[in-house]
């Protein structure tokens, strides 16, 4: 992976320089869901997956089964319903996933316009990611990679108002159209 660049400072007249041994052929995936409840501290659960046989034709990506897996452990992790609003990535709209979904009655599934980043809060999840963690970093080794990716995860994942701040940089608000148990 191509380090991310941020800011940096360098003598007057020289640009620092990183050097970077080539380009991986590994390939590396995260999914993760923000998670909202009104009265409730936001969580963020995520699922990164190293994939070691891309080279041979394997998948480059989640595939839906995997997507599924992450639901079911949310839906046991948060134990309520879930409300889904995902992008229009082509593994969300997948016949399989849409009957995974329909058979289950604690998800209801919205997808988002076609190609719109910012109504999406896992976008700001990535870039606040990208920005702190991986900036001005050459990664030695893949293992060096998902290291500083679950560390960086984990450090937004305890800090929700991180969270909270992906979901105002939408735009979005939450609203409940159920009647709350008293």
């Amino acid at each position: 992976m191509t380090p991310p660049t941020s800011r940096t400072w360098g003598r007057r007249g020289s640009t620092p320089v990183i050097r970077v041994r080539g380009r991986s052929q590994r390939r590396f995936s995260v999914a993760a869901l923000c998670c909202y409840k009104p009265g409730e501290r936001s969580r963020l659960i995520y699922r990164p997956k190293r994939h070691t046989d891309h080279k041979s034709g394997g998948r480059k990506s989640f595939a839906w089964t995997e997507y599924r897996d992450l639901l079911i452990a949310a839906h046991q992790q948060l134990d309520g319903p879930i409300v889904l609003i995902w992008d229009n990535l082509n593994v969300h709209k997948d016949r399989r996933m849409r009957a995974f979904i329909d058979t289950q009655d604690w998800i209801t599934a919205y997808h988002l316009p076609p190609y719109a980043p910012d109504l999406n809060p896992v976008e700001g999840i990535w870039s606040v990611l990208r920005r702190t963690t991986q900036a001005n970093t050459a990664f030695t080794d893949p293992d060096h990679l998902i290291r500083r990716l679950r560390h960086g995860l984990r450090q937004i994942q305890y800090r929700s108002h991180i969270i909270d701040g992906c979901l105002t940089g939408t735009g979005l608000t939450l609203t409940t159209t159920r009647l709350q148990p008293q």
